[in-house]
């Protein structure tokens, strides 16, 4: 048996850095991988997901070259496997990049395999046995795959597949409307396929308000992707070469005939394999690590970093819980997951940059609300650029002035948001935003407008 002062359990974003910050206080540290270094960013989410992104807004870009006076000769094409090797390219040079530097550090042992507790400080990885007083478990999640009737008999892609295709499909079906199924669905589109997303629930993004998820719609809707929601009785069956989508058993045409599938249904923890029982780690119902506000297992001795411990679903987030943790352990401060201000971004076009609560959850919460909203029609900089599609909004509590969230669905909208960001994390009332001279012309300049002309809402209503 071999022995550390520290064991991590996966490479994504949490751990790799944890080691780090370990092996520079002089601790000895095992990372044991089974697969990719870098985790699902690197290598089947942002990294690859937002360069097929990239590729897209190019072949948008130039289909409208007319519109800002740009004559291109022809038509747009679209070279696919030149797409995907770009996309490719971009993830391998990280995921070696991360390797050399894990592989570098001192006192850090890469360790590929996969890890089963067999006890509360013991891993086996093959043949091997590793021992260590902390363990840090940081291995990530993967996509979700309900149990849709015929979903067996089909072929269907998630997330970890689309990215490596090398073609476009003739016609796409995502069953999903959140995040995942929007960017791929606009993506795809662009890239010249035919689109149809399918949504259980009455509407796209349902964790946004419902004039967000609306905009989002007539966005897509827009570029010619066609939208069925309420889609209550989900079921797959084959026909030659293609694949039927069954989407309602009442009312509207019944099913949808395509080319490919993709489920993007949601994510689930990678915690069923792990031995966690041996360790007394317990689980909760969806299969993610219980963890407290220090992100402390019910082990003594073990922590959860990352998508396994159901506290965030985002690289952000996990890359915070290193911080949390590595601060509490090592620099003996007091930090806590529940101190983090909410942020996220949806990469369609234009991006939807989201903090802290929406409209809908101030108004559930029972407080007293002011909102402030200004459409992009109305934003000088997305104007200028061609870009007016979406809307801004900004939500402050009436009795302490604070603001409590915000969202851009707009030009820029991911960069945007970080103005607001900054400002609830050092506690700022909306007022603040008054006194701001922003630089013109922007997106950003226009938080002061919405500061001004925010109206009460009522909680109820």
């Amino acid at each position: 048996m071999r022995t550390f002062d520290a064991l991590i359990i996966g490479a994504g974003q949490a751990g790799p850095s944890l080691a780090a910050r370990l092996s520079a206080a002089g601790r000895t540290v095992a990372i044991i991988e089974r697969k990719h270094v870098g985790g699902t960013c690197v290598n089947t989410g942002c990294k690859p997901t937002k360069a097929l992104v990239a590729s897209a807004h190019a072949a948008h870009i130039a289909r409208r070259a007319a519109d800002f006076g740009v004559v291109v000769g022809g038509g747009v094409t679209i070279d696919m496997p030149s797409v995907f090797r770009r996309s490719h390219r971009i993830t391998l040079d990280s995921r070696e990049s991360n390797e050399r530097w894990l592989e570098g550090l001192e006192n850090v042992t890469l360790i590929r395999g996969h890890a089963r507790f067999e006890d509360r400080t013991t891993v086996r990885v093959g043949e091997e046995r590793l021992s260590a007083p902390q363990i840090f478990i940081n291995v990530g999640g993967r996509a979700a795959i309900p149990d849709f009737p015929g979903i067996h008999d089909v072929p269907a892609m998630t997330n970890s597949d689309i990215v490596m295709l090398d073609r476009v499909p003739k016609h796409l079906v995502i069953v999903g409307g959140s995040y995942i199924g929007l960017e791929f669905a606009q993506m795809y589109r662009r890239f010249g396929a035919a689109v149809t997303i399918v949504e259980k629930g009455p509407r796209l993004v349902a964790r946004e308000d419902e004039e967000i998820s609306d905009a989002i719609r007539a966005v897509l809707e827009g570029e010619g992707i066609a939208v069925r929601t309420a889609a209550e009785c989900i079921r797959f069956s084959r026909d030659g070469d293609d694949v039927i989508v069954g989407v309602s058993c009442t009312k509207g045409e019944p099913a949808i005939r395509g080319s490919d599938i993709l489920l993007a249904t949601g994510r689930k923890p990678n915690t069923d394999d792990l031995g966690l029982e041996s360790a007394g780690v317990a689980r909760d119902e969806r299969g993610y690590i219980v963890v407290d506000d220090a992100l402390a297992t019910t082990a003594p001795g073990i922590w959860a970093m990352g998508d396994c411990n159901g506290r965030g679903a985002f690289t952000h987030t996990a890359y915070n819980d290193f911080e949390i943790i590595a601060a509490n352990l090592l620099d003996g401060e007091a930090r806590k997951v529940s101190d983090r201000v909410p942020g996220y971004a949806l990469y369609i076009d234009p991006p939807l940059g989201r903090v802290g609560m929406s409209e809908r959850e101030a108004r559930a919460s029972g407080r007293r609300i002011l909102v402030g909203r200004l459409p992009m029609t109305r934003v000088g900089r997305a104007v200028e650029k061609g870009e007016t599609q979406g809307l801004m909004k900004i939500v402050a509590d009436a009795d302490t002035r604070e603001i409590i969230g915000a969202a851009i669905l707009g030009t820029g909208g991911d960069e945007a948001i970080h103005g607001v960001l900054a400002m609830m994390n050092v506690g700022a009332r909306y007022d603040d935003l008054r006194w701001a001279v922003p630089i013109h012309p922007t997106v950003s300049e226009f938080w002061p407008t919405l500061v001004l002309g925010m109206t009460p809402v009522d909680a109820a209503s």
